[in-house]
């Protein structure tokens, strides 16, 4: 049987906006645990997730990428894109990566899926990487409504679909052996989470259902959600099922902490860190 493994990667930070971040909770409720900036911004990681599965090497969400854009420097606090440098740490280049699973098509997740070309052209990253997408995310980032537009960026995903690299998902599906999608969506249409058997656990990449350990508290449901409603009830049935059955929980928007296991003590649920 051939190993597996998984490592998290970051590609920077993000900042985004205390009170969009914990939705309908007061800043009274959230403001001792976590700092804001003095535009009320807090800083958010970029979390993405390699994996090394029946001999291929998966990238899980994309970060925000390398491409500069002024403004979403401003806006969003934006640093250089750090995706590339950890995959070389990890002895890999973009050619070595075969499949690419993002969890839907916000700038914040699928942004490093295309970069500048020398010539100034607009290329997927991962040249011999096949991406998968739900194709309800896929048609919804094509005509988002007035409330999703500013997170979807055309030339972070068309260009996948130019160069024949984009399959199209329609609904649970399993990529490789042990590595399966599962549909949420709830933050975004046709958003899904990443599931993978690791060494006999289970390892499961939430995209933004959970984007950080603070949202593992259920009323706590960002503004950024398509639905909220569907948010919340799949976040009490997937939490519940992460504690049953001992899953390994990686936070897509974590910073100091980024994944742990949920665990019972008498009445209380709480999360027990590790760093992967």
């Amino acid at each position: 049987m051939m190993s597996t493994s998984v490592k998290i990667l970051s590609d920077g930070v993000v900042k985004f906006d205390g009170g969009s971040v914990f939705g309908q909770v007061p800043k009274v409720a959230w403001e001792n645990s976590v700092s804001t900036d003095r535009k009320n911004r807090i800083t958010m990681g970029l979390n993405c997730m390699l994996l090394q599965v029946c001999g291929k090497n998966v990238l899980v969400d994309a970060g925000v990428g390398p491409k500069d854009n002024d403004k979403d420097k401003e806006a969003y606090g934006l640093v250089p894109s750090r995706l590339l440098k950890g995959l070389k740490s990890a002895g890999l280049t973009p050619k070595d990566i075969d499949s690419v699973i993002l969890t839907h098509l916000h700038f914040d997740h699928c942004g490093g899926c295309t970069r500048l070309d020398r010539a100034g052209n607009i290329v997927p990253t991962f040249p011999k990487a096949t991406y998968y997408i739900q194709r309800s995310c896929w048609e919804d980032a094509q005509s988002p409504n007035e409330r999703c537009s500013a997170f979807h960026r055309e030339e972070n995903f068309l260009p996948i679909e130019e160069k024949s690299q984009l399959e199209l998902l329609d609904g649970d599906t399993e990529i490789l052996p042990g590595l399966n999608v599962v549909v949420t969506d709830g933050h975004a249409i046709g958003h899904q989470m990443v599931l993978f058997n690791h060494g006999g656990e289970r390892v499961v990449f939430l995209g933004d259902i959970v984007p950080t350990h603070h949202h593992l508290n259920l009323p706590v449901i960002s503004a950024f959600s398509f639905s909220p409603e569907e948010t919340l009830q799949r976040k009490k049935e997937i939490l519940s099922e992460a504690e049953q059955q001992g899953w390994l929980i990686v936070f897509s928007h974590g910073t100091d902490t980024k994944a742990g296991y949920l665990e019972r003590r008498g009445t209380t649920t709480y999360l027990r860190p590790v760093e992967l």
